[in-house]
């Protein structure tokens, strides 16, 4: 079923030819093995997922289409001139993982690249919402396009429910952009349950629907966005802080190749937000003040990071970030 909606909902007409940058055993590939067997689609490997051999792929071997975490496409925009390739198709990507910072889409779209963001989890077979594109975005701005695709979206073409519910009362919130809840899903594409573990599978489908623990709104058009990782969210003096939104402003940065925030503790606020920064190439002589600077200027500066830090990002194999190695290294910061 998810296959037929990756078909549906990518526009993948017969015969694509589609370069694997997201693993087959990172939630079965997505179900695109099943998806590209459907349409007579073309395989092609990677031994590693770097800029230079993605690029050539693309130039070469005519990649029509390929899926990847953020970090993948961070990686593709921010490759040196040298390992880039010029190519004349149309290249749809199709993101998820964690939710793309608007910088990154629109530096991707400028880069020749079209970009449909989805959302789901291993428990909904992988993607399970999608942004789906409205013609009348195109009128928009580089910038406004990507904050509107930077959205999770509506359902996938086989899901049969999405809400974002008050976990408490679990009544679908005000669709308005702001009232936080969680992200919840009923459907035929959504596991029955965690084998061996009736605890584990009650506590998901409280109330008959699947929790995602992905904390979120619904805009007024019924599109959803994720705020944050339930676990993720800081609260600083009693307010309510998205990591997600500080990474997104701290992407903006133009010294800034990747991103990540977390709640380091802190005695006065109970919380305070700490990013964890991965320079360009070549800019390293950007200060921590500089960046909380920079931060202050683009948001509510109670929202600003406190703690900046430097350095390369822990990644999973499929280039999630691993956000419980970041708060590992708060808690050391706070015993030193």
């Amino acid at each position: 079923l998810n296959a037929i909606s990756n078909l549906i909902g990518w526009e993948m007409a017969h015969h694509p030819v589609y370069l694997w940058t997201l693993p087959m055993f990172h939630c079965n590939g997505w179900c695109f093995p099943w998806a590209l067997a459907a349409v007579a689609g073309t395989s092609v490997c990677l031994r590693k997922v770097e800029p230079a051999p993605i690029y050539d792929a693309i130039a070469d071997a005519g990649i029509t289409h390929f899926c990847g975490a953020p970090v993948v496409l961070g990686m593709l925009i921010n490759a040196p001139e040298s390992e880039k390739r010029e190519f004349n198709q149309v290249v749809r990507v199709m993101t998820a993982a964690s939710p793309p910072p608007a910088a990154v889409l629109a530096a991707m779209e400028s880069a020749g690249f079209l970009v449909t963001h989805v959302y789901g989890l291993t428990e909904t077979y992988g993607p399970a919402v999608i942004c789906a594109w409205h013609e009348s975005w195109n009128a928009l701005s580089t910038d406004a396009r990507a904050e509107k695709n930077s959205r999770q979206g509506v359902p996938y073409h086989v899901l049969d429910q999405l809400e974002i519910f008050d976990p408490e009362t679990m009544t679908a919130v005000t669709a308005d952009g702001e009232t936080m809840g969680e992200a919840m899903f009923r459907g035929n594409n959504v596991m029955k349950g965690y084998l061996k573990n009736p605890e584990a599978t009650a506590a998901a489908f409280a109330g008959g629907w699947f929790h995602s623990g992905d904390l979120g709104v619904m805009h007024t058009d019924h599109y959803i966005q994720l705020k944050d990782r339930s676990k993720d969210i800081i609260i600083s003096g009693g307010e309510n802080i998205s990591s997600i939104e500080v990474e997104d402003v701290l992407y903006r940065h133009p010294a800034v190749l990747e991103a990540a925030v977390v709640a380091r503790p802190d005695e006065q606020w109970g919380e305070t937000p700490c990013a964890f920064v991965t320079l360009k190439q070549g800019l390293s002589d950007i200060t921590e003040s500089q960046v909380i600077d920079f931060c202050r200027e683009h948001m509510a500066r109670f929202k600003a990071p406190k703690t900046v830090l430097f350095g390369p990002l822990p990644k999973t194999s499929t280039g999630k970030v691993q956000k419980f190695k970041l708060r590992e290294r708060t808690l050391a910061l706070n015993d030193e």
